[in-house]
């Protein structure tokens, strides 16, 4: 008996059963041609292939232009709103469906702010307030991409003085998917003091884009506070408990159950368009925490929200009124997505008492979002 064979035999079985029993798929990394800007900048967009979902992104905007998961029965469906084509990002700007924000997500009270002493002024895009960067945000550039493991890395440049704001700032986004997360690291550097706050304005609608409304949704945001607005809905510097108010989603809520109450402040916003106040993580700022979760009791998909971002807001698709038809020409109805946009406040450069989104040269900014999806 060659007992020498028989030694090998058995060391390769006990290799084999020192394998782990399961191993997670790597992502599948495509580009492709998706047309030219009005400019005639080519834009391409990549898709993420995984075990668990399927998400496309361009380089125009760094827009997430699907994103397609199952339901408990295991049907696929697409889940934030979008169009098929460029033509239509182009043609209707406006609702940032998918798109990254920047230099400033969310609003600048009257279009200016002081740094260093200066006064910057900024394009008034939204009731003589500045909406998302200005009127030509991060949200509108063809960004620079590279593929990288499991994932994509946006670069792009604003130079010193775009869209009013100082300094040249070097942003770079990575979108990366494992498993059913993915998860987007942003990272900033400036030559100059500035102000930066940048987030995803994805449009989810857990039922399938635009199959009806995400009134019937139940949402959890871990937040104990919230910050009040104005009727511009700038907001007017204090935090206010959330308890017993329409604004209560400590534990999960179905979304349309106050949304009509006769409540000031849903009236200026006509509905949810609020930035929440996220709780303090135990480990020290910027730690990742849960942000929110959102629950389609129909399909059985569950989105939740983790970030580093110190607030959320959650906008009800108050805008939408069913004049956009979207993917395979769906038609995008009020109330017919929801958004959940970690971030800074808004108009934190305004409000002294808000955490800073101020940059200086030798700081890197840093923040880390993920979206990760399940059923039940």
């Amino acid at each position: 008996m060659d007992w020498t064979k028989i030694g090998c035999k058995l060391a390769v079985v006990v290799a084999a059963c020192m394998l782990p029993l399961t191993v997670e798929a790597k992502t599948q990394v495509t580009k492709q041609p998706f047309g030219k800007t009005t400019d005639g900048t080519p834009v391409e967009i990549y898709t993420l292939q995984g075990a668990n979902a399927e998400i496309r992104i361009m380089t125009y905007g760094g827009i997430i232009q699907s994103v397609k998961i199952p339901d408990r029965k295991g049907h696929v469906a697409d889940v934030v709103l979008g169009f098929d084509s460029l033509d239509g990002y182009e043609k209707n700007p406006g609702p940032y469906f998918g798109a990254l924000i920047g230099r400033y997500a969310n609003r600048i009270a009257n279009g200016e702010f002081k740094l260093d002493g200066h006064t910057y002024t900024l394009p008034k895009n939204d009731h003589g307030n500045t909406l998302h960067g200005g009127t030509r945000g991060f949200d509108k550039v063809v960004w620079k991409a590279k593929e990288i493991p499991d994932g994509i890395e946006l670069t792009h440049v604003s130079p010193n003085g775009d869209q009013g704001f100082p300094g040249t700032l070097t942003a770079v986004v990575k979108y990366t998917l494992t498993g059913g997360v993915l998860h987007i690291d942003y990272s900033a550097t400036t030559d100059k003091d500035t102000v930066i706050n940048l987030t995803n304005h994805s449009y989810w609608n857990l039922s399938g884009q635009g199959n009806g409304t995400i009134l019937h949704d139940e949402l959890k945001i871990n937040a104990t506070d919230f910050t009040p607005v104005n009727s511009k809905l700038i907001p007017t510097g204090a935090l206010e408990p959330v308890v017993g108010t329409p604004f209560d989603f400590r534990k999960l809520t179905v979304i349309g159950s106050r949304i009509n109450d006769d409540n000031q402040q849903l009236k200026y916003a006509g509905g949810y368009d609020f930035n929440w106040v996220l709780n303090k993580r135990e480990k020290p700022a910027p730690a990742l925490g849960e942000a929110a979760e959102v629950y389609d009791p129909t399909s059985g998909r569950v989105l939740t929200v983790w970030t580093t971002q110190p607030g959320i807001q959650f906008y009800t698709g108050n805008f939408l009124d069913g004049t956009i038809k979207g993917k395979d020409g769906k038609v995008y109805v009020h109330r017919g997505a929801l958004a959940l946009e970690t971030q800074h406040y808004p108009d934190s450069p305004n409000q002294p008492k808000f955490p800073s989104t101020e940059l200086k040269p030798g700081q890197r900014y840093h923040q880390v979002t993920e979206f990760r999806f399940s059923t039940r």
